[in-house]
């Protein structure tokens, strides 16, 4: 008799939970927890992702684009830092589901994980100390030294670029090689153009410049791994961004003017 009190009183609470669901106009999905999904970053690329010293939160373009599409897509974030050299690696290997960091897309990469749609164009440029003068083009560097990030496409291009005469010294963060240029342990830094522009205008004000044209016409991607479920639903998000506003309005937030006003 006490266990049929109990399966009586816990169905009648059950069938209430769910009435009270309908009459809010919420489906059994929605009032359901959202999965939680592995997302990786690099906390070092700024504007794209950056600690906030006083709320300990990353945060920068990338973020909210990637908290927007969890939000649109379902799914809520379990946020890991690592160096960007370690990113590839930890989503090919299933460590990670999802990596977002300013990675551009490439061929090679392609092969071993998953890409968004596009969501940023990019490219690499040349920063150089104010008082240098003699650096206008990628072919000025010939025979000098020049910093760059471990594991970026900037390093690949500077690998082929240049022969043996040249000192490319890859390191592993961006502040690392910012400070040897300014240091004066290396000549140049090639590096994305968002993050040089963005150096050169904050910390790097007045002791650094940008020179020469933007180089390897970049887009940058959302990384998954092989095979995963969240790559639909986040292009779908992404598209829905740009229709309604959303993409440009964060792209504004972080660099000022949105891509069609620019």
């Amino acid at each position: 008799m006490k266990l049929h009190l109990v399966i009586h009183r816990t169905f009648k609470t059950t069938s209430l939970l769910a009435a009270m669901a309908l009459g809010l106009g919420l489906s059994a999905q929605a009032i359901a927890q959202e999965p939680v999904v592995n997302v990786v970053t690099d906390p070092s690329f700024v504007p794209f992702e950056m600690m906030d010293q006083e709320s300990g939160e990353m945060v920068g373009f990338d973020m909210d684009i990637i908290r927007e599409v969890a939000d649109r897509a379902g799914f809520e974030i379990n946020l890991t830092t690592m160096d960007f050299n370690g990113i590839i690696p930890a989503v090919q290997t299933g460590n990670q589901e999802i990596a977002i960091a300013g990675i551009t897309i490439t061929e090679e990469r392609a092969k071993i994980v998953d890409y968004s749609d596009p969501y940023y164009d990019s490219g690499l440029q040349i920063l150089v100390r104010a008082d240098n003068d003699n650096v206008n083009t990628i072919e000025d560097l010939g025979g000098m030294s020049i910093a760059t990030k471990i594991g970026s496409t900037s390093h690949d291009f500077l690998q082929r670029q240049f022969s043996d005469d040249t000192d490319i010294t890859p390191y592993p963060g961006t502040s690392d090689m910012y400070m040897a240029l300014l240091g004066g342990s290396v000549d140049a830094v090639l590096y994305d153009a968002p993050n040089v522009g963005y150096f050169s205008k904050t910390r790097g004000e007045g002791r650094t410049k940008v020179v020469g044209p933007l180089y390897e016409g970049q887009q940058y991607g959302i990384v998954f791994h092989k095979g995963s479920e969240w790559l639909e639903p986040t292009n779908e998000a992404l598209a829905a961004m740009r229709e309604d506003g959303t993409y440009d309005e964060i792209y504004a937030k972080w660099f000022g003017s949105a891509p069609s006003d620019e």
